[in-house]
């Protein structure tokens, strides 16, 4: 990075995400200290092409919804020296990018992400920000919708996420923080509380905590993927050929 600030890379996974997108592309192609923005998607939708391309936005397809996999092929097409994954339903603003690239001035850092900010979707939880603050400082997970960013070339000695269908970003954590010094910033980031709001806010934060528990615990992440989603058909009567991820999808919250 020759002491200055390095070019970053924005890798969105998405899966019918054209609603969330539409918000999402035109902001961050705008940013000043955003060098390209990436758009993994895996939907075959000619909406999410369409405004991807319009944008300025790079498109790389993939066969199947797999957020982990997403990501990666990402990474591999990225010519930034710092990437950020980023949820297509999650905010990013010139705040966000000017803490990476001050983070980064720092050679000892590989990596990190940003605090979250719970919003109307916990209006009885709104406590449990500072708890997941005191959490995340002292070495707790780092999830997906909180902007994870890491150094590419350290990514690649990573060799990227796992191929799991659940679960990856806290396998990537887990090893992310064993690489290296990984920093979590300020200003917090925002997601938005759709899925919450049509799936119950309490309901929601209950079972996804179960799960986080149940692979701590040990249970395998290709178990978990089919009782999750056995779960989501039932609520939605949806195919029984579920997704590797549900639109906006996360089990951080």
């Amino acid at each position: 990075m020759g002491g200055g600030s390095p070019r970053i890379s924005v890798v969105v996974p998405s899966w019918r995400d054209a609603e969330n997108l539409q918000r999402l592309v035109p902001r961050l192609t705008q940013l000043k200290g955003v060098h390209e923005v990436i758009v993994v998607d895996a939907s075959a939708d000619a909406a999410t092409e369409q405004l991807a391309l319009r944008h300025g936005a790079i498109l790389l397809k993939c066969s199947a919804p797999n957020r982990g996999a997403q990501m990666n092929v990402g990474a591999m097409f990225a010519s930034g020296e710092a990437l950020v994954f980023q949820h297509a339903d999650t905010e990013l603003e010139s705040a966000h990018l000017a803490a990476i690239a001050e983070a980064f001035r720092n050679p000892e850092v590989i990596g990190g992400a940003f605090y979250r900010k719970f919003d109307e979707r916990h209006p009885r939880l709104m406590w449990l920000e500072h708890v997941a603050r005191w959490l995340t400082r002292h070495g707790g997970t780092l999830y997906g919708d909180q902007s994870v960013f890491v150094r590419r070339e350290k990514f690649l000695h990573l060799q990227g996420f796992a191929k799991i269908p659940l679960m990856e970003d806290m396998e990537f954590s887990r090893r992310l923080r064993a690489a290296g010094k990984v920093v979590v910033l300020d200003p917090p980031v925002r997601t938005s509380p759709r899925r919450h709001a049509r799936r119950g806010a309490w309901k929601t934060s209950i079972q996804n905590g179960l799960f986080i528990l149940l692979y701590k615990l040990g249970v395998s992440p290709l178990r978990l993927h089919r009782w999750y989603y056995r779960g989501v058909e039932n609520e939605s009567r949806v195919e029984p050929n579920a997704p590797e991820y549900e639109e906006g999808e996360t089990l951080s919250s």
